[in-house]
This record gives C-alpha cells, structure tokens and sequence, in this order.
C-alpha cells in the first residue's frame, strides 16, 4: 500500500463510527498537505501504523505496556518514511514482540480501524499527534513472547476483560468492530 492508494483509501474510507470517518477525512488532508507526513519529525502530526493481535480462537488480544508512556497499547510505531503501512505495522509488530514476521499474520487485507491521537510532550519529543492506521493480524498464542526495550510487558488479554487495561475510546471501537468481524470469520479451531 503505497501513499497514494493510502490517500485514496482515506479519502473514501466508510465507517459506522462518526470519530473514525472524521479520522479519516483529517488523514486523507494529512497527505494531501504535508509532504513529510510519514516522518516523526513532521510539523503537528504524523503518521504510525500498528496491528491489533488475535489469537487463532478471537478470545484474546496481545497487549504491550508501553515503557515511555506506561499505558497499555496494542504493537504499533513510527512509518520513519516509509509510506507502506502495512509494512510498517508488521514490522512494529515483528521488533516488538520479538516474532519473526512469519509468525505473523494478517487477518483482513484492509485496514481495519483509523485514529487520530495526541501525544503528550517528552523529551527530546514535543506534543504531537499521530494519525494510526491499523491492521487486524493472528499470532499463535502459544507462542513465547518476549518483546523487546519499548515495553515493560507483553500479555495476552481476554477481550472481556481489555477495558481493565485501556478505556480510550478507540479500544472500544476496536473491541466492537472485532466482535463483528469474528462473527464473520469464525475461528478454524
């Protein structure tokens, strides 16, 4: 997915959520206006890409606490030029679980979910926003996990019980749009 594709895919992005179609309309002017927009030194905001991690029975999601800003989020990071976000979303998933991209996989071709969030300001950073385009994948839970230097933990979450460990309004949005989408793709298990 290039930035072209990615703008155009922002642009006519469909959402039964008013936030996440406002998200995208945000990210598509985003590219439109500013060349440097997948590089973290951008002026404003940038843009990330992370992946939302299922289990093979769609029970449970991978969580990471987050050491800079020690919130508990779902594997994400910085595109640091490089305008294909799906790349960029495994890649963040792959070095931040310490799974080989084999282990990986994607569940919907498409991008699942979109976000607009501030981040608050530290150092050497200043407060920015970060436009996350987001990937819906499958890791084998069975799996060993064991991360890297961006997080204090890795953990399996019940999805019952991921409101205990982030309430942020895009959770939410991702937890319903994971039941609907497991509704739709029952586990082979």
């Amino acid at each position: 997915m290039d930035r072209s594709s990615l703008q155009d895919r922002l642009c006519h992005y469909h959402s039964h959520f008013p936030e996440e179609r406002a998200f995208a309309y945000r990210g598509c002017r985003l590219l439109q206006d500013s060349p440097r927009c997948f590089y973290r030194d951008n002026e404003g905001a940038h843009v990330t890409a992370s992946t939302w991690v299922l289990n093979p029975r769609r029970d449970a999601t991978l969580l990471m606490l987050h050491r800079k800003l020690g919130q508990w989020f779902q594997p994400g990071g910085h595109a640091d030029g490089d305008e294909n976000v799906l790349r960029v979303a495994l890649k963040e998933c792959s070095e931040e679980t310490a799974l080989s991209l084999s282990a990986i996989h994607l569940l919907e071709p498409n991008i699942f979910d979109i976000d607009f969030h501030r981040i608050p300001a530290n150092r050497p950073d200043g407060g920015h926003e970060h436009l996350d385009i987001r990937f819906l994948v499958e890791i084998d839970d069975r799996l060993p996990v064991p991360g890297n230097d961006e997080s204090h933990e890795l953990r399996w979450i019940a999805l019952h019980d991921v409101p205990a460990y982030n309430q942020e309004r895009s959770v939410h949005r991702l937890l319903v749009k994971i039941r609907q989408w497991a509704q739709r793709h029952p586990s082979e298990l």
